[in-house]
């Protein structure tokens, strides 16, 4: 006779995942992937309005230089586009100071406006300007002697 050995099979456990845990998984996957899906949409939002306002000011300083450059401006308002077909336009404001204490002082109001989510959005500055031509005005009792 021969001799046979029982072979008994061992059961193994093998390490994995029990359908349980990928069901708890999934559930909290699809309880969070919406809320995460709607912030990278916001966040994507916010830098395009982030990216048009750091135009704006970009835009702004350009416009509020060449008015500058141009020496002691004209009094009058003023507007136009940056290009053809941009979005973005500007009008300026320049007034003359009245001032019994300072002669050719003159205030530049600028404003760049364009479209962003169907409105209107708008950036200011205003500053002053002097006329350099004119000579410069000495300050009285500011000498020191008594």
């Amino acid at each position: 006779m021969m001799n046979m050995k029982n072979n008994q099979t061992s059961i193994s456990v093998e390490s994995g995942f029990t359908l349980i845990e990928i069901l708890v998984t999934l559930t909290i996957l699809t309880l969070t992937m919406p809320a995460l899906v709607r912030s990278f949409g916001q966040a994507q939002r916010e830098q395009a309005l982030s990216e048009n306002k750091t135009t704006a000011l970009y835009l702004l300083k350009y416009q509020m230089a060449l008015i500058e450059s141009e020496g002691f401006p004209e009094i009058g308002s003023d507007n136009g586009e940056f290009g053809e077909g941009s979005r973005y336009t500007w009008n300026s404001e320049i007034a003359d100071i009245e001032s019994e204490e300072i002669e050719g002082l003159r205030s530049i109001n600028l404003t760049v406006i364009w479209q962003e989510q169907g409105k209107e959005k708008s950036i200011s500055v205003a500053t002053l300007v002097s006329d350099r031509q004119l000579p410069q005005q000495s300050q009285e009792g500011s000498s020191g002697t008594g």
